[in-house]
């Protein structure tokens, strides 16, 4: 598992009613549009980046995203999570979505994957 596997969490409700095969497609579709958005300043996905600190999905298929920012003085700060709630639900068989900026714990570099840190030529 990579670094952003281990610090993204993807969660189902416990017990879903959601089919696993179902459940499966959603999560990966879900992270296929997670790496769709970009900082505009860092020419890496905000998956890759590490940004992403949860992703719950409910038996209704609503979605709740908790990300932060590399800074939380950004400025994309105010434009981010549109963004992310636009490319979430976007993900067929996804309701509604809300996305929650958090900065506990702060954002550093070793959540970033390996991809990321090869594009960004930090080995």
């Amino acid at each position: 598992m990579d670094a952003v596997a281990e610090n993204a969490a993807l969660n189902a409700s416990e017990g879903s009613t959601i089919p696993e095969e179902e459940l499966d497609r959603i999560t990966q579709d879900i992270v296929a549009a997670l790496k769709t958005v970009y900082d505009p300043e860092i020419p890496v996905d905000i998956y890759e980046l590490g940004l992403i600190y949860r992703v719950d999905i409910e038996d209704d298929r609503s979605i709740r995203v908790d990300m932060t920012l590399t800074a939380p003085g950004c400025p994309v700060a105010g434009e981010m999570p549109g963004w992310v709630e636009n490319a979430v639900g976007s993900v067929e068989g996804v309701g509604a979505v809300e996305v929650n900026m958090v900065f506990d714990p702060p954002w550093d570099p070793s959540r970033m994957s390996d991809e990321a840190r090869v594009a960004l030529d930090m080995f």
